[in-house]
């Protein structure tokens, strides 16, 4: 093979001989030894797992799969691909070779999702894997491995590395920015896949086709950069994932049925293999979470989220940075364990006020995780002056964006309670003084 643009993946791109056709009437060009990667066990495992989870609670069409996502995401990989080709530097920086690890981690890099993967993962328990290396397990042995060594010439060690190891030369850096970065190919497809599926407009306004056609090299060589006419496109794609999450991802209902599932699933996970939990398809774990709330006495919490009815938790309190700033820090980013310790302290407190037991699990302290959402820190390219500059500092809304911190803007600290407590509340009460009475000294 000569070139990057002889690449079998990058050749298909606009061919209609060999599709899978995904929303919103998109064309994924399926090579031979793409389809080999799609058909084993491990990636069709992804086509049972639903990619926003207990979004579909509140945004009932939100049910799409992590195998699509992986589809849309392999697509957007050649269209950067492509675009960078254009550039003599790009081939002076990487290989063909290079190039295809790129392609099928793209592919491959949501292989070690489990169902509601996100939610668990932010509670950072002892025992708990990040996906990318429970992936490893799917990639260094079974079909998938295999594939990559017959099909592709590829070490599936070499995947690993893309996905969750530290880059070794700037090459390695320069893929790495495309598939984990401010603008990356991951981002690009879920905010107008999301957006698509939620039946919402956020995560679609911006201009996804002039933002890739402006993709450039940094001056650095180890970093994906965009030129001047991207820059608008950027802005729009900071400001839609902004009310993204706003809107969509910590919409009070979705936090609401997503620190009951965080609440059950650290009530009972000690008492699972979490490695065979992990592998299961959305129903087997959602089967086998059912029957441990059972067996733990919190049925409530399942039936709640899986039920025949859906009966989620209600909003009790709500505070935000600006509103409050010292109750939020001392929230917000903790272990969740302090959060689990401050509810049961207000499971105490509301017991006294309705003068009956409020079970500890009853009460929900809801605060932003212990890991921030990503900065936008890419470089935009002036041909005017030959310089590049961050994108911080020749756009005001991004500088807004990140000097403020994404997390503080969006993510409240809210309170949740079992709607039976909530209606039998006194009507007068300091929510937030009663909070605050619960804080850990």
């Amino acid at each position: 093979m000569s070139s990057i643009e002889e690449i079998p993946e990058i050749k298909c791109l606009g061919s209609l001989d060999s599709v899978i056709r995904i929303p919103d009437e998109i064309d994924v060009p399926i090579t031979p030894r793409i389809r080999k990667l799609i058909d084993t066990p491990e990636f069709r495992r992804l086509a049972r797992i639903s990619q926003l989870g207990l979004v579909s609670l509140v945004y009932p069409a939100a049910n799409h799969t992590r195998f699509e996502h992986s589809l849309g995401v392999y697509r957007t990989a050649l269209l950067y691909v492509r675009q960078l080709s254009k550039f003599p530097r790009f081939h002076e920086l990487v290989t063909v070779e290079d190039v295809e690890v790129f392609i099928v981690a793209s592919l491959l890099h949501d292989l070690g999702h489990w169902p509601f993967c996100h939610p668990i993962e932010d509670l950072e328990l002892p025992g708990v894997p990040e996906h990318e290396l429970f992936a490893n397990s799917f990639l260094l042995e079974g079909e998938v491995a295999n594939t990559l060594r017959d099909e592709w010439g590829i070490n599936p060690r070499d995947i690993v590395t893309m996905l969750s190891g530290k880059a070794r030369s700037k090459s390695g850096e320069l893929l790495k920015s495309l598939l984990s970065g401010p603008i990356d190919v991951d981002k690009l497809d879920y905010l107008q896949r999301d957006s698509l599926h939620a039946g919402v407009p956020y995560g679609k306004n911006f201009d996804q086709q002039r933002l890739i056609g402006s993709l450039c090299i940094n001056q650095s060589g180890n970093r994906v950069a965009i030129t001047q006419k991207g820059k608008t496109a950027a802005e729009m794609m900071v400001f839609s994932r902004y009310v993204m999450f706003s809107e969509v991802y910590w919409h009070h209902a979705v936090r609401s049925a997503t620190t009951m599932l965080q609440r059950l699933f650290y009530l009972i996970y000690k008492s699972i293999d979490l490695d065979s939990l992990f592998r299961m398809h959305e129903s087997e774990f959602i089967d086998r979470l059912k029957l441990e709330a059972q067996k733990h006495s919190v049925g409530d919490l399942a039936n709640g989220l899986f039920g025949p009815s859906r009966d989620l938790y209600k909003r009790f309190f709500e505070v935000s940075f600006l509103d409050q700033p010292e109750l939020y820090n001392a929230l917000a980013h903790k272990d969740y364990s302090l959060l689990v310790s401050c509810a049961d302290r207000l499971s105490e407190a509301i017991s006294r006020a309705v003068g009956f037991r409020v079970a500890p699990y009853q009460v929900i302290v809801d605060a932003p995780p212990k890991s921030h959402e990503s900065q936008f820190e890419v470089d935009v390219f002036s041909a005017a002056s030959n310089k590049s500059r961050p994108l911080e500092l020749v756009s005001p809304i991004v500088k807004a964006m990140n000097s403020q911190r994404f997390d503080s803007l969006v993510k409240r600290i809210r309170v949740f309670l079992h709607p039976d407590i909530l209606r039998r509340l006194p009507g007068q009460i300091d929510k937030a003084a009663l909070l605050k009475s619960c804080l850990p000294s």
